[in-house]
């Protein structure tokens, strides 16, 4: 198998050669963008390392995925080149609707009446739902120079990120510290697995989360980058660039509403404490550029 692949890689460098004279394949396709192409680009990592694994015959191989070039954003890059050497960048992730949720069935603890076999527990469904928005958007101008397969640019562009999040904890036990049987917080029953709802009221007692805003947070970016790509195919590249540039992040207010019992007379109560903004400022290298493979059309 090693054997293979390595005479793969090496009758694929001399038909990349030859064909590097012309800068066309044999049926004629340009091997470099033309005025009115696009591309799209996507991480190149999983392929280097799928390859790898294969020519050191590692049986853990697995097939590479058509990942993100932003792992942690989740953003679709591609290119629109108006002539040879200029193109337009874009990104773009549309995160609107994003959601999940978990569902508790527990027992009925306000239930005074004490089933006996086989009478099963009367039961009460707790439930969480989180709901998020990313909203991405970012656009650039590229300047190209190269007279062969192996292309230099460079350029300069803006990304404006905008995300919030916010949790819905609702009890089917309704507290109740006067019942009979009385209705307090369970750090038991009353907890998620998926997240942390279950804290302290400020007077020290139990408290359960019924509403937690996490904040929204608006980021900017401004800079400029540069980086090369080689032609390995007609229309298909590879790549790598870094930049450097201004970041700008603004963090709104983060929230939580509690319900907890206390006082005296007890009784049911709620608060909601507020987190304070916050923001950062940076003036350095680009950290979240990657080699990638770009897909010319």
């Amino acid at each position: 198998m090693k054997k293979l692949c390595l005479t793969v890689l090496v009758a694929f460098a001399v038909i990349t050669v030859t064909n590097a004279q012309e800068l066309k394949s044999k049926k004629d396709v340009p091997f470099l963008p033309e005025a009115g192409d696009y591309a799209l680009g996507i991480d190149a990592t999983p392929f280097f390392t799928y390859f790898g694994s294969i020519i050191s015959n590692n049986s853990g191989a697995t097939a590479p995925t058509w990942g993100y070039l932003n792992g942690i954003q989740k953003t679709i890059m591609g290119k629109y080149y108006v002539d040879a050497t200029t193109a337009y960048r874009a990104q773009i992730r549309l995160g609107l609707l994003g959601s999940q949720s978990e569902s508790n069935m527990v027992t009925d603890r306000g239930n005074a009446t004490v089933p006996t076999y086989p009478t099963m527990n009367a039961l009460k469904e707790n439930k969480w739902k989180n709901s998020n928005t990313n909203i991405g958007i970012g656009v650039g101008l590229e300047k190209r120079r190269g007279k062969g397969l192996l292309q230099g640019y460079y350029g300069a562009g803006i990304n404006i990120f905008y995300s919030n999040s916010k949790d819905k904890f609702t009890y089917g036990n309704a507290l109740a510290p006067t019942g009979s049987p009385a209705v307090v917080v369970s750090t038991t029953d009353d907890s998620f697995s998926g997240a942390s709802n279950i804290t302290t009221d400020t007077y020290g007692g139990d408290a359960r989360i019924t509403e937690r805003k996490n904040g929204s947070s608006l980021s900017l970016g401004l800079g400029v980058f540069v980086g090369a790509e080689y032609f390995i195919l007609p229309k298909v590249s590879f790549g790598g660039e870094f930049g450097f540039g201004l970041g700008l992040v603004k963090n709104g207010k983060s929230s939580e509403t509690y319900e907890s019992t206390g006082g005296a007379p007890l009784t049911v109560g709620t608060q909601t404490i507020d987190g304070a903004n916050s923001g950062s400022t940076s003036f350095d290298n680009n950290l979240t550029g990657k080699l990638y493979l770009l897909f010319h059309f």
